[in-house]
């Protein structure tokens, strides 16, 4: 209950700061990518819950032949990089924050299709709910594999406290400000998390 009351202290305090953000950004994205703005897609939260999450759209919508979305480096623009390098493509997730979806600090909400390819200690990671950033982030963000992401999200669920979740929302604004980690080696984005291979994550 603190936590949540936490959250949402902070996201209607910082409102006449990240309101306006998001209102250019919106323009922005308008613009450069065009409609819709937004990305939605739904995500499993707390307890495996689905929820829709909304970030600004960084991708084009193009095409091949046959009418499957290109790879995602042919669709990511550089518009859409800087968005993503400054985490202001995520500003649309506060609104799931007051809805109560997330939390400002816990695992990042990742793909449904994950949901049975966890280890039982892998699945650990939904006994909260999910976060805008999370101790994976501050560890190292896409920079790291996937064991060892998902391991720092089982840390965090063992770990958790006030303390905890301040000290990761500073060293956040450090990782914001300093660019890193934004996309996996040699990947447009994260590879997809498949424990049998990887192959490409599709997301715009």
């Amino acid at each position: 209950m603190l936590k949540r009351l936490f959250d949402l202290a902070v996201v209607i305090a910082a409102a006449p700061l990240w309101v306006p953000l998001a209102a250019l950004v919106a323009l922005l994205v308008r613009v450069k990518l065009g409609a819709p703005l937004f990305f939605r897609q739904h995500r499993p939260g707390r307890g495996a819950v689905i929820f829709e999450l909304i970030k600004f759209r960084t991708m084009r919508e193009a095409r091949d032949a046959g009418g499957r979305l290109l790879p995602d480096a042919e669709r990511l623009t550089e518009f859409g990089r800087w968005l993503r390098s400054t985490s202001l493509d995520e500003l649309p997730e506060l609104i799931n924050v007051l809805r109560g979806d997330m939390s400002l600090v816990g695992p990042r909400p990742l793909l449904v299709q994950y949901l049975d390819r966890y280890s039982p200690r892998q699945a650990r990671r939904h006994e909260v709910r999910p976060g805008l950033t999370g101790l994976a982030q501050v560890m190292g963000r896409n920079a790291l594999t996937w064991d060892e992401k998902l391991e720092w999200d089982v840390r965090y669920v063992e770990t958790r406290g006030f303390w905890l979740d301040a000290k990761i929302l500073l060293l956040t604004f450090r990782l914001v400000l300093g660019r890193g980690g934004v996309n996996a080696h040699g990947e447009a984005t994260m590879p997809e998390f498949n424990p049998a291979g990887s192959r490409p994550d599709t997301r715009s």
